[in-house]
């Protein structure tokens, strides 16, 4: 289809190197873009760069922490001289960093760790971004890679929870501001899935394994490559008037809002449930 024709597209994905960001970073490569991938693991960005070069994609992997603002000017930088511009950003860092715990306990440490990797990265990146989208005109596609907890509360990752929800904001915000110059900002906000930094398939018990389905209503987990549609779809003119709303790719899990089917296969929102249904 000529709409998911990225052909001379350049598309920049921060942590590509595994997980969603690398079968986004596959997917575009696949249609013909030329990729510029931020990845903070040295073997990771190795790894991607020679799978890219052996699939004869033009691509630039750069071993950059999107944290470090001086990192991310010098790979703008580097963007800038070598493809002239940027036509499409995914936000794609993200991650809870194992900080499971009650709000009172966080440390300072903790918060500020949580606000990098999951919220002030993406303005670091996105303010140093546009300049290189504005520069190839109008068409520029801002995509950031959020949560299906940004629409919902979670406790014990209260923190990580609330850095979804203003990614909900800034996307609705920074579409209104972008728009004039036609570049279009949308989100992605996936239901949990199967990842190297997420496993349910080893973090739930086998016994509940086949619960999936009562409480997930296309009854599955997510895949990299669920994610990866959705971004295609966002970055393509298939989606032209599609701007400042947020994918929520969840498998009708948000939809449901507490309604699964019990062990007889009929619909309550009463638990029924035994245990947590985890390995610990």
């Amino acid at each position: 289809m000529q709409d998911l024709d990225f052909t001379g597209k350049i598309v920049l994905v921060t942590g590509g190197g595994a997980g969603i960001g690398r079968a986004i970073v596959e997917a575009f490569a696949t249609r013909g873009a030329h990729l510029v991938v931020a990845e903070k693991d040295a073997d990771r960005c190795a790894d991607l760069q020679a799978a890219l070069d052996a699939s004869a994609t033009e691509a630039l992997v750069s071993q950059t922490d999107v944290c470090d603002r001086a990192a991310v000017d010098a790979l703008m930088a580097q963007v800038q001289a070598r493809f002239g511009g940027l036509d499409v950003l995914v936000n794609n860092v993200g991650d809870f960093l194992g900080i499971i715990k009650p709000f009172a306990a966080c440390t300072d440490e903790d918060l500020e760790q949580l606000y990098g990797v999951n919220l002030k990265h993406i303005f670091t990146v996105t303010r140093a971004a546009i300049p290189l989208l504005q520069s190839r005109g109008r068409g520029g596609s801002i995509i950031s890679i959020s949560s299906i907890e940004a629409f919902r509360g979670i406790p014990m990752v209260t923190t990580y929870c609330a850095f979804k929800h203003a990614i909900t904001g800034f996307t609705r915000s920074l579409a209104l501001e972008l728009g004039p110059d036609g570049i279009r900002v949308n989100a992605i906000a996936p239901e949990t899935t199967e990842t190297a930094q997420v496993r349910p398939s080893e973090l739930i018990a086998p016994e509940h394994q086949a619960h999936t389905r009562r409480w997930i209503p296309l009854e599955r987990f997510g895949t990299p490559e669920d994610a990866a549609g959705c971004a295609l779809f966002l970055a393509s003119g298939l989606s032209a008037w599609v701007t400042g709303t947020t994918i929520n790719l969840d498998g009708g899990a948000l939809a449901a809002a507490g309604w699964y089917r019990d062990p007889n296969d009929l619909w309550t929102n009463v638990p029924v449930v035994s245990g947590n249904g985890f390995n610990f």
